[in-house]
């Protein structure tokens, strides 16, 4: 008895340290994807941090400065300088909001909305990739472990 709880005490923690090396793996081979992706495409006056932006804004939300900073967790200042430089290099339009005029709204450019079709034709492949031959279940597992990392690191983040 007491063997065969060590032994599930060992696989468990072999599982866990494979899911933490496959999880750092992942988010590093994804972001040298999309950064190799970037310099090989019309859009190679972009990094990283600016593409997110230009996701973050959407096609159609018009959100504000104020819920993109939050979104990123980064001051209203240091996103107005990737705002600058996204609106130089045409990917990104800022606009009043005619109901309040202290609110700047944010949309893209035709550029910028060809970014983000890019971009997230690019997501969708790498989602249909992770998910393929799993069934309605297998789905509803990583579902509910994406949700509890998400909880775990938006309560590490509030601390």
């Amino acid at each position: 008895m007491i063997d065969e709880k060590a032994a599930a005490e060992a696989a468990r923690k072999q599982d866990e340290n494979y899911i933490n090396n496959a999880l750092v793996d992942v988010y590093d081979n994804i972001m040298r994807f999309e950064e190799q992706q970037i310099r090989g495409s019309r859009f190679r006056d972009i990094n990283a941090r600016e593409l997110h932006i230009v996701h973050a804004i959407g096609l159609h939300d018009h959100k504000t400065t104020t819920q993109v900073a939050d979104e990123f967790r980064m001051s209203k200042g240091t996103l107005t300088a990737h705002l600058n430089n996204l609106e130089r290099k045409g990917y990104v339009i800022r606009q009043r909001n005619p109901a309040d005029r202290r609110v700047i709204n944010l949309g893209l450019t035709s550029k910028g909305r060809l970014l983000y079709r890019t971009h997230d034709a690019f997501h969708r492949r790498l989602v249909k990739s992770f998910l393929h031959g799993m069934d309605d279940d297998d789905r509803q597992l990583i579902k509910q472990a994406l949700m509890n990392l998400e909880q775990f690191l938006d309560e590490a983040q509030k601390k």
